[in-house]
């Protein structure tokens, strides 16, 4: 088989590219999305979902940290999973085992019960990004991946140790929007990977927003797939939509207590 040629690429400079990411981080305030989920298989979302091959649901985000996802099977619409989380701690309610889970945000140790490394803002990660700071200095690079050509934006932050890896951009050179952002925690740690693609407008003079999200979680060892199937953004959100309260009689779970070396 003969190699894969280039194709033709876009051009564009490091200072275009910046400010190209900073307006998209800057445009989209909400999210009111419908959607179809698909884990993979062994992670902690086909712990949940594993009779089915996806699922439908909802998704509700406001600026900055409130988010709520709503997993529901097939044809019958019964809710899976229920998650809220304000930024500081999320609530999940999981029906088919009774349990209604509690935790804090910043708790990034997975557990070793892997329907506990379920996160609602890791999804809020992929839908909303910070804008590059300014004083933060950036690294600007050409990656081809035949046939595919990109421009790739490293976010550099100072630690204790010196300047290490915030984020990667990457850039199609196809179209110049964002395929790829991959974000790093201490020490060169890959927290998430997450593609994107199938941009579209909605309506068409407001702001660009993919139709295909897929998500890396390396530390908690799970991917999951995110199909926008009807979306409306930057609408008004009730705050009261993102009130999860424990279902009576449910088992109430405190992720991260009680196991040795819990730790925020």
């Amino acid at each position: 088989m003969p190699p894969e040629q280039l194709r033709p690429a876009l051009t564009a400079t490091q200072e275009q590219l910046v400010a190209a990411y900073d307006d998209q981080a800057r445009s989209v305030r909400s999210v009111n999305a419908t959607v179809e989920m698909s884990p993979v298989a062994g992670s902690a979302y086909s712990g949940v979902i594993e009779q089915y091959h996806s699922v439908g649901g909802f998704i509700l985000a406001t600026r900055p940290e409130r988010i709520r996802v709503i997993g529901q099977a097939p044809v019958v619409a019964k809710d899976i999973f229920d998650m809220v989380s304000d930024g500081r701690v999320f609530h999940i309610f999981i029906p088919s085992k009774n349990a209604f889970l509690v935790g804090s945000t910043a708790l990034a140790r997975p557990s070793k019960k892997p329907i506990e490394n379920l996160r609602p803002q890791h999804i809020l990660d992929a839908l909303f990004w910070p804008e590059l700071p300014k004083n933060d200095p950036v690294l600007f690079e050409e990656s081809d991946a035949p046939p595919s050509r990109y421009y790739v934006l490293t976010e550099l932050r100072r630690s204790d140790s010196g300047l290490e890896i915030a984020r990667k951009i990457w850039f199609d050179r196809a179209d110049l929007r964002i395929s790829r952002i991959e974000i790093y925690g201490p020490a060169g740690r890959l927290d998430a990977d997450i593609s994107y693609s199938m941009w579209q407008t909605d309506p068409p003079a407001g702001p660009w927003f993919p139709r295909e999200i897929h998500i890396t979680r390396p530390q908690e060892d799970y991917q999951l797939a995110v199909s926008i199937t009807k979306l409306t953004l930057n609408s008004e959100i009730a705050a009261e939509r993102f009130t999860l309260p424990q279902p009576t009689g449910t088992e109430l779970v405190r992720v991260g207590e009680n196991e040795p070396g819990a730790q925020p």
